[in-house]
């Protein structure tokens, strides 16, 4: 499988404090991968500096094989899609115009919209299911209904590579198994290549093809769902024993990741 991303020896600071040391890791075309681990290990800023928002102190990252920092930033916004946990678009602009915005990256300030331009939008709104909403103000939508919106503006870039930090931050369970599941629809209609900051395990081994384990801003695990997240990674990771089973959900092998204490108040009260 072809290498799209590829970081080397990434070291990244914020100041004089260096949060990620020395990090090795590559993200293949048309893969889903989670990255996972505690508060404050790293995670959003690895994929910050995947995404070339943070400058490596040391190493490199690089794009088909080139060093992303020697790429003109708007080159970069056409290939690589990146969504923040925490960034609101204003309240009252309506979802086609935050949409629209996805275009910026293939044009110049001064050209007008084109139809192509309004096509690509047009279709970045069914994918998303959001084509109903497309005159409504971000401010009228529900949690769930304003990520779909930043997923649409995001799909209008049409990058090769879509990068989100911890997207279902915020969302009832509804709306956060409604959003995993429009992020893998996506993923098998185009092809795109996903990696993703979540802090919900089982949703990461769930619908992740691959795992990437992050501690104290070095990696410890990296690989399939099935190969590397065991208790003894969860236990690495966290400081917490747990119980991970093998389940079958929907006609999907994957696993299953229990705090030890719930697991076994769950057997209890099963056997009471």
């Amino acid at each position: 499988m072809e290498e799209l991303l590829r970081a080397r020896g990434l070291s990244v600071a914020y100041g004089s404090t260096e949060i990620i040391h020395s990090v090795d890791v590559s993200i293949r075309r048309a893969e889903i991968s989670a990255i996972i681990g505690p508060n404050g290990s790293g995670k959003s800023t690895l994929l910050k500096a995947l995404a070339r928002l943070l400058k490596p102190r040391s190493g490199t990252v690089e794009f088909l094989g080139t060093d992303i920092w020697s790429k003109p930033e708007r080159e970069v916004a056409q290939r690589i899609a990146f969504l923040p946990q925490s960034a609101e678009p204003p309240g009252d602009i309506t979802v086609l115009e935050l949409v629209r915005m996805g275009r910026l990256p293939h044009r110049s300030f001064w050209d007008t919209f084109s139809k192509e331009d309004e096509e690509i939008c047009c279709e970045a709104l069914v994918r998303t299911g959001m084509e109903s909403f497309a005159m409504r103000p971000i401010r009228a939508l529900s949690g769930g209904e304003r990520q779909r919106a930043r997923l649409a503006m995001a799909l209008a870039q049409q990058p090769e590579i879509l990068l989100l930090d911890e997207p279902t931050t915020y969302l009832d369970i509804r709306h956060q198994l409604a959003l995993m599941e429009l992020v893998e629809d996506l993923h098998d209609a185009l092809g795109l290549t996903v990696v993703m900051v979540l802090h919900d395990l089982n949703q990461a081994v769930r619908h992740a093809r691959r795992i990437i384990a992050v501690r104290a801003g070095e990696l410890l695990a990296d690989g399939p769902p099935n190969e590397v997240f065991t208790r003894a990674l969860v236990r690495d990771l966290y400081g917490v024993e747990s119980r991970v089973s093998d389940i079958e959900i929907a006609g999907r092998r994957t696993k299953l990741c229990l705090p030890e204490r719930v697991a076994e108040t769950a057997v209890n009260e099963a056997a009471s």
